[in-house]
């Protein structure tokens, strides 16, 4: 399958979890990848997997200058960017909203919603350019069914989501085209942070809520994102697609 053959993509967040996932994925479909991630270990042992079509890049996505060296890397290595993919996510533990501190706060807005822009106004100018692009944000079923305990999570996500759909209608015009995933939360680093804690139980009642009865899986993930960034949704755009096994009906 060569789904991405030529096609360059960026995906933050890639040393584990979905972005490992979306980065793996797309490479076994003809894609460069730039792995990038605050873990360079983890990125760089991504990028080995992968091999000489994938390079590894250091990124902390609340900063802008380094959002700006992790596109220019993928310049240099690969001389354009036609995905990028916004998968980058932090969240405070499920809890009490009142009790989640500023610094906590300010990290959630800067990771799920500034990168966002920062990426945007790196990768936009240069998709242009090439006649287009795929810009994919991972975003959450939080986002679309919001419950109690992750508030400013949740807020976030939205955040996401209303920029996602934003996003598409102004860029369309470039031939740009702007879609968001909203997973269910899955076997990652993160979930015992959404559920407050990791306990059988836990998970047992989590599963019993979602009607396919399981967790997402990076490979679900990837498989959505394979699609959007893929030419077989060239009319796609604006969209934000559960991954959720019916988690939101």
């Amino acid at each position: 399958m060569a789904r991405l053959q030529n096609k360059v993509a960026i995906v933050t967040g890639g040393a584990s979890g979905f972005g490992e996932g979306i980065a793996r994925r797309f490479a076994e479909e003809g894609a460069k990848i730039v792995v990038a991630d605050l873990n360079l270990k983890g990125a760089e042992r991504v990028a080995g997997d992968i091999g000489k079509a994938a390079v590894a890049v250091q990124t902390d996505v609340s900063q802008r200058a380094e959002i700006e060296r992790m596109v220019a890397t993928a310049m240099d290595a690969f001389g354009r960017v036609d995905v990028m993919v916004n998968n980058a996510g932090y969240t405070h533990r499920n809890g009490d909203m009142l009790k989640v501190e500023e610094d906590t706060f300010d990290l959630i807005t800067a990771v799920n919603m500034k990168a966002i822009y920062y990426s945007t106004l790196a990768v936009a100018p240069i998709m242009e350019s090439q006649g287009g692009g795929s810009i994919i944000t991972t975003a959450s079923t939080a986002g679309l069914r919001p419950r109690p305990g992750l508030t400013w999570y949740n807020a976030s996500k939205g955040w996401a989501i209303t920029a996602t759909k934003s996003m598409a209608v102004e860029l369309a015009p470039k031939n740009i085209r702007v879609n968001a995933l909203c997973p269910v939360a899955g076997e990652t680093g993160m979930l015992a942070q959404f559920m407050g804690e990791d306990t059988p139980e836990l998970r047992a009642r989590f599963r019993a809520s979602i009607p396919l009865g399981r967790l997402s899986t990076p490979l679900d993930i990837a498989n959505a994102a394979l699609w959007l960034a893929s030419d077989e949704a060239a009319f796609i755009t604006g969209v934000a697609l559960e991954v959720d096994g019916g988690r939101c009906i």
